[in-house]
């Protein structure tokens, strides 16, 4: 087996382009109840209550919408300087930036399909201003009083042509391993879920039906409870946010989801992820068939068409 490599201790933070900031940042805020934590330039810094660092969410104003980079966290500064080095061998480096206004100097590179990441390890953990201290000091800040309010950034979901390619890459540079993965019946893969930790993913890359390289699926925030996940149908419902799909669990992983597009229309997704972890240090990749994934969801919904087809930017 190939030894597990952890040098990433999980992810960070998505950027999100908007063409429509104003709505934009009124879903993630009043409805879906993240808490603004700073604001530069055309960004506004947003995260979810028991997140530790500055922000998990950077909403970019923008001529498009899509996903502009992932950051994840380095276990420390000779763990970033590894990974560094084995980006660049790959051949995919584009090199060091300054950091941001949540963290410190960072380095990105691109996956084989276009999409643009970063590594960092010096970050600014989120302090609450006054009225927003917790009542229990191990948690960042306290519970918002809001009909939906998400406990952390949970994971993501990108688009790939070539996800076989995407599969042999992510380990590579990220040290992931593959916790679960969809064969089609003609031997390609159909999507891919990776972890640079022991939750189940923190990652997944599924096909693109369009075939149009580098776009975003989806961005996933947590919360504790699946009640959580039916209050917030009914808060998205009162509000005109469209529903997508769900309330409903995933087969594969198992995830509690409901999923909606925020007014420009990028896919977000509120899971109960439950209580699984990925514990065994010599997990075997589970491996779903073209027939199985056919079936639906666990408990029998069938997966909705836009799923395949719908990312932003829009196709056109």
């Amino acid at each position: 087996m190939d030894e597990p490599i952890f040098d990433v201790a999980h992810l960070g933070h998505v950027e999100l382009l908007t063409d429509k900031p104003d709505e934009s940042l009124d879903f993630f805020t009043r409805i879906l109840g993240l808490s603004e934590s700073g604001r530069e330039g055309d960004s506004v810094f947003l995260r979810a209550f028991d997140d530790y660092e500055f922000h998990t969410l950077k909403l970019t104003a923008a001529p498009t919408t899509g996903m502009r980079h992932v950051g994840y966290r380095a276990a420390s500064p000779q763990a970033l300087a590894r990974r560094v080095a084995a980006i660049e061998a790959l051949g995919c480096g584009l090199g060091w930036s300054d950091g941001d206004l949540g963290h410190g100097p960072a380095y990105r590179f691109s996956d084989p399909d276009g999409h643009v990441f970063e590594i960092y390890f010096e970050t600014r953990r989120y302090v609450p201003p006054p009225g927003e201290q917790p009542a229990l000091k191990n948690q960042a800040q306290r519970v918002p009083n809001r009909a939906i309010a998400p406990r952390r950034l949970d994971h993501l979901n990108l688009l790939a042509t070539d996800v076989g390619a995407i599969r042999d890459f992510i380990p590579k540079a990220l040290g992931s391993r593959i916790t679960e993965q969809i064969v089609l019946d003609d031997g390609t893969v159909g999507g891919c879920w990776f972890t640079v930790n022991n939750k189940t993913y923190d990652v997944a890359f599924t096909r693109d039906a369009t075939g149009t390289p580098g776009r975003f699926h989806h961005v996933t925030y947590a919360v504790d409870q699946r009640e959580h996940i039916l209050q917030a149908a009914d808060v998205f419902l009162e509000n005109g946010v469209h529903i997508e799909t769900g309330p409903h669990k995933h087969a594969v992983q198992q995830t509690f989801f409901l999923y909606v597009w925020e007014p420009a229309g990028n896919r977000i997704e509120l899971a109960n992820a439950g209580a699984r972890l990925i514990l065994a240090p010599d997990w075997q990749t589970i491996t779903w068939t073209q027939t199985e994934r056919m079936k639906g969801q666990a408990w029998g919904l069938k997966t909705i068409e836009s799923f395949h087809t719908h990312g932003t930017p829009p196709v056109r």
